[in-house]
């Protein structure tokens, strides 16, 4: 059986199995907005590894964490601007 981790995605709980992005547990969640542009427009992954920016969020109160490049962990808080 495989370990899985809880974390938290804009305050709801998301299970996901050990070593899958944060960027995953955000979409299974149904959250589509990970920030928004200077503009105010909707921004998502683009690439998934690490190079356009676009899947900055709030990872336990730091910002501008890269969501496809950090792995969940238990207790995580994640916030997007979606």
């Amino acid at each position: 059986m495989s370990e899985t981790v809880s974390l938290s995605v804009n305050g709801v709980s998301v299970e996901m199995p050990a070593g899958s992005m944060v960027s995953a547990a955000i979409i299974k969640t149904g959250t589509n907005t990970f920030r928004r542009s200077a503009t105010g427009e909707p921004r998502g992954p683009l690439c998934g590894m690490g190079i356009c920016f676009e899947c900055r969020v709030v990872i336990n109160g730091e910002a501008h964490c890269r969501s496809c490049q950090t792995v969940c962990k238990d207790g995580m808080d994640v916030r997007t601007d979606g």
